[in-house]
């Protein structure tokens, strides 16, 4: 990661030592050992170095466009280099990845991840041009999500699939694993906003900033005329009173939404789940039994 830029290398000094839980490479190593019978090459190194890489340059990408001070508890970097800085750093960070696989011909890598990348910016955009009007259906909230949080997750464990196994019928089984665990970890998210947090009582964070939840769509396509209007309207024109957004977790508990989402949730985990069968049972076959089971269980 060093650079001629001391600039630069203060920066990336700052990002490497306030790593998160690093969930998507340790889905590369546990699939390509898995797939392989424990062994992991020089290929899966690099493609979990460049997904660790990608996926923070998206972060930084978000914090600017989301204009978020905080990152896992610590300063993000457009708060403490402005927007311009942060902007350019993810360029640098996406860059760096894309040279690691081009350097040393991982071409079939590099597609994976680049096709991650793709979904990612559609996903977040067909999020931003449905949540203007929310007529949003069950359809197209997974169609949101896949792109926007499951695609990069299966990227992680096809690219592990592919890197010691290439053209294998793994590196698709792999990737449907990886989308599968990805849309119940967004479901999962979805239910925190209902849910009591650290601080005892439930977020609403999604309502404020109108982000159509899977609890919400199933109330919403669920109760009838006159409370739907009173919904949308909560959700349009009243999303900052405390009051009223308490009322819509009330009312969306009250109507089995909660319920409803985490029987979807299960039944991607156990979707994904019942691909790992297709394997035989080993340490790391039981290590991510572990993460799909985490991804539901997680408390944060």
């Amino acid at each position: 990661m060093s650079s001629q830029v001391a600039l630069l290398n203060r920066i990336t000094y700052y990002i490497v030592n306030r790593k998160g839980k690093q969930m998507r490479p340790m889905f590369v190593f546990l699939v390509a050992k898995m797939v392989s019978d424990g062994t992991a090459n020089d290929r899966t190194f690099r493609g979990a170095s460049v997904i660790e890489l990608i996926h923070t340059a998206t972060l930084v990408h978000d914090d600017v466009v989301d204009d978020s001070n905080r990152r896992r508890g610590f300063f993000s970097l457009n708060a403490l280099w402005k927007n311009k800085i942060a902007v350019l750093v993810g360029d640098y960070l996406l860059s760096k990845g894309l040279l690691l696989s081009i350097d040393n011909d991982d071409f079939d890598l590099l597609k994976i991840i680049s096709v991650a990348v793709r979904e990612m910016s559609e996903g977040e955009l067909l999020q931003i041009e449905k949540a203007r009007r929310l007529d949003i259906t069950e359809d197209v909230y997974y169609e949101i999500i896949r792109q926007k949080t499951a695609t990069l997750i299966a990227a992680c464990c096809s690219l592990g699939a592919c890197s010691v196994a290439p053209n294998s019928e793994d590196v698709e089984r792999m990737r449907k694993f990886g989308e599968l665990i990805g849309m119940a970890f967004q479901i999962k998210d979805d239910l925190f906003d209902y849910t009591d947090g650290p601080i005892g009582k439930p977020t609403g964070i999604d309502i404020k900033e109108q982000k159509m939840t899977l609890p919400l769509i199933y109330t919403l396509n669920t109760c009838d005329q006159k409370e739907r209007s009173w919904l949308i309207n909560s959700v349009k024109r009243h999303n900052k009173d405390k009051k009223r957004v308490n009322e819509v977790i009330a009312f969306v508990k009250e109507k089995g939404g909660l319920e409803y989402a985490s029987q979807k949730m299960i039944s991607f985990q156990q979707e994904a789940l019942e691909l790992l069968q297709h394997y035989p049972k080993s340490a790391y076959r039981d290590s991510l039994e572990l993460m799909v089971n985490y991804v539901i269980e997680r408390k944060k």
